[in-house]
């Protein structure tokens, strides 16, 4: 059975359409297609290559001698506010209430009624986590080029540079930063990797590294980065990630974890506690990279398994939140209440992280740690699936080879209430099969 649910489509750009567009759409209008691309030219950010989990600016080279200090920060934001002065926006973000709920958990309530408006639903299948990428629908080529800020690849040189007009290489497929039009917060933009390979939602390694790598540029441990998964409220089948600025901690930042093993590279994979979201954090490293390689074998071994997940990128890229979901299958089975099903919120990255963007005044009035602990609850696998996942990532992650894993298990389990674990540290089955693998089941 094909599972689809419907649901309103958030806009991202100002040349997407609901519907299909036709053959040529987008030319004469400066998009990023081979169109309009001749001669066109973008800012290009270079960035320093970092091996270590710490904002190691290099020296600044470029046409004025800009200094390094917190320029990937100065430059994203000076151009988002030029946007905003142009008018490239579906509304003021900054007009937005927000507030933080009072409890034990500091949820973070926004009332954006904004994103839902002037819009009718539409229906997403959620049960395959990869879907060949479509051309003929809505896709990052088809923004316009004055929705782009800026180029974002590594320097020849090792050194941060800045062009302010640099070619667009359409052979070489540059990663770009664009603006959402539909922000959730200020300085709200998407990473698009390699936007020229049209590359499906889906994560690989080098687009992980990349998005790790603009974390630790950007040095703000406000500026978060996000991926949602096909089946996990994502919305558009172009590889993306989302980031914005939030100057609070996130719920899910001050959640505390506990380790259950070591990587022989160094990085530590521990359970999340006392939260709604099962879910793992990954940390530390030896170096960047064997962060990045933990999460994304980790990711990919998710979508070849079929499970939609959630990914949030912290501290300046030194933690990793991995949180794999099943809120859209339930809801796709009937199995979600109408209660929650009518706040229209649809539980993503940002909301699992306990950001709650709400599309209503009367859920914005009456936000509760209650009412946000009961909709994120929804969102999380069983205990026994976890569980199961959990032996996958393991596996994909190279967790095996830790000979202190087994010990570190039952310390886990003994020490730990199994509410606090969801029993998680029972060894459990992995998946097992061939072919296509079937959604993860509550």
């Amino acid at each position: 059975m094909m599972l689809k649910i419907k649901r309103v489509p958030t806009v991202v750009s100002n040349y997407q359409k609901e519907d299909a567009e036709e053959g040529g759409a987008g030319c004469g209008r400066n998009c990023l297609r081979s169109c309009c691309l001749p001669g066109s030219k973008l800012p290009l950010y270079a960035f320093k290559k970092a091996n270590k989990l710490v904002c190691e600016k290099g020296s600044f080279d470029s046409v004025n001698k800009e200094p390094p200090v917190e320029f990937l920060d100065a430059l994203l934001l000076g151009e988002w506010e030029d946007r905003v002065q142009r008018g490239l926006f579906r509304y003021d973000v900054t007009a937005c209430e927000t507030k933080v709920i009072p409890g034990k958990y500091g949820f973070i309530a926004q009332l954006n009624e904004g994103r839902h408006l002037k819009k009718r639903p539409t229906e997403f299948r959620v049960d395959k986590v990869l879907q060949p990428f479509d051309e003929t629908k809505f896709n990052f080529t088809k923004v316009g080029q004055e929705e782009v800020l800026f180029q974002f690849e590594p320097s020849e040189n090792n050194h941060v540079q800045f062009f302010p007009n640099a070619p667009i290489d359409l052979e070489n497929s540059p990663s770009v930063v664009a603006i959402n039009v539909s922000p959730i917060e200020y300085g709200h933009v998407l990473l698009i990797p390699r936007i020229f390979e049209c590359l499906p939602q889906r994560i690989d390694r080098e687009s992980f590294l990349l998005a790790l790598h603009m974390a630790v540029e950007a040095g703000n441990p406000y500026f978060r980065l996000g991926y949602n998964s096909l089946g996990a409220f994502a919305t558009i089948n172009h590889l993306h990630f989302q980031a914005y600025y939030l100057a609070t901690p996130f719920p899910i930042e001050r959640a505390p974890s506990k380790k259950i093993t070591t990587t022989s590279n160094g990085v530590e994979i521990s359970y999340i506690l006392n939260y709604p979201v099962r879910g793992l954090v990954f940390e530390h490293g030896d170096n960047i990279e064997d962060l990045s390689n933990a999460v994304s074998e980790s990711c990919i071994c998710l979508q070849e398994n079929n499970i939609p997940h959630n990914v949030l990128i912290a501290d300046s890229g030194k933690r990793v939140f991995l949180f794999p979901q099943c809120y859209a299958e339930k809801q796709a089975l009937g199995e979600v209440s109408a209660e929650l099903l009518d706040t229209q919120v649809n539980p993503a990255v940002w909301e699992i992280s306990g950001h709650m963007v709400l599309k209503r005044k009367e859920d914005y009035e009456g936000a509760s740690e209650e009412n946000a602990w009961r909709l994120l609850a929804e969102v999380s696998l069983s205990e026994e699936r976890l569980n199961e996942v959990k032996e996958l990532i393991f596996e994909a992650a190279s967790c095996f080879n830790n000979v202190e894993e087994n010990k570190v298990v039952a310390e886990v389990a003994t020490t730990a209430s199994s509410e606090d674990l969801g029993e998680a540290c029972e060894d459990g089955d992995a998946l097992k099969g061939s072919g296509e693998p079937a959604m993860v089941h509550v």
